[in-house]
């Protein structure tokens, strides 16, 4: 089984994130970078999966140079190969763009299942996958907590607040995974020595048939318009209780128009 995980290099959520300036979009510059922890999931839930039938993980990303860190992270993890989109022209793309890049470059892979996260840790809008699937043409199944594939089908369970939903599919198919589908491994030592000798290609815009006027800022559905800077926390309002912090606690919620 030949299996493709799109994954993503973002902003450590953990560091002070920012807008450029020059144009309001996510600052990749000023900020150390990493693979988004919610793709961590499907890199996990497909060497699970090759390794009970022998089949090989591509791991596949677009991003700028750095976003390699975010390959070379899932092949120490154990994939076996890698390929990085990078042209100066993404910049700016926005998740039509992105699904129809992942797209082009899944035509040159061969693939039997495509797994992604729930979303990514940056922007966090969770549609990639479907808008993925509906230009590849294929069947989607989003939001598994677990997955089994066999005999040409993919089947997941979904869990909701109040039910829980079984669903299937035919491979080839996409499908997103939650982050309680499993536990993702730890790099080994092993892993990350033998992660320097698996195959990571880069891949340019017109390595895939598209052109520059196709992605970027300039063609995005989607921009942010104006950024405000989060206002510094002020020091909250202490009520000493002196027998009557009963009284002033609801003084206080009624001035607030809390109750």
């Amino acid at each position: 089984m030949n299996i493709v995980v799109c994954v993503k290099y973002v902003p450590d959520a953990q560091a002070d994130r920012a807008f450029s300036a020059d144009d309001n979009t996510t600052d990749r510059e000023n900020v150390d970078g990493l693979l988004s922890e919610l793709d961590e999931y499907p890199v996990e839930e497909a060497l699970k999966l090759a390794e009970a039938t022998d089949g090989k993980v591509t791991v596949l990303t677009v991003g700028p140079e750095d976003a390699t860190d975010a390959a070379r992270k899932a092949l120490q993890m154990g994939a076996h190969e890698a390929v990085h989109v990078e042209d100066d022209a993404i910049h700016g793309s926005d998740a039509l763009a992105t699904s129809k890049i992942l797209a082009a470059a899944l035509a040159k892979l061969e693939y039997d299942l495509v797994l992604t996260g729930m979303a990514s840790t940056d922007a966090a809008m969770g549609v990639v996958p479907a808008m993925l699937a509906e230009r590849l043409g294929l069947p989607q199944i989003t939001l598994a907590s677990e997955l089994t594939v066999a005999d040409g089908k993919a089947t997941i369970r979904r869990d909701n607040d109040a039910s829980t939903e079984i669903i299937e599919a035919s491979l080839p198919a996409v499908v997103s995974v939650t982050d309680q589908i499993n536990e993702p491994r730890y790099p080994s030592f092993k892993g990350i020595m033998a992660a320097k000798k698996k195959p990571l290609q880069t891949w340019t815009l017109e390595d895939l048939g598209l052109s520059a006027d196709e992605v970027g800022l300039s063609a995005a559905w989607t921009a942010v318009s104006a950024v405000t800077e989060r206002p510094a926390r002020t020091a909250g309002q202490v009520v000493k209780d002196e027998g009557d912090g009963g009284t002033k606690l609801v003084e206080f919620l009624a001035a607030a128009k809390l109750v």
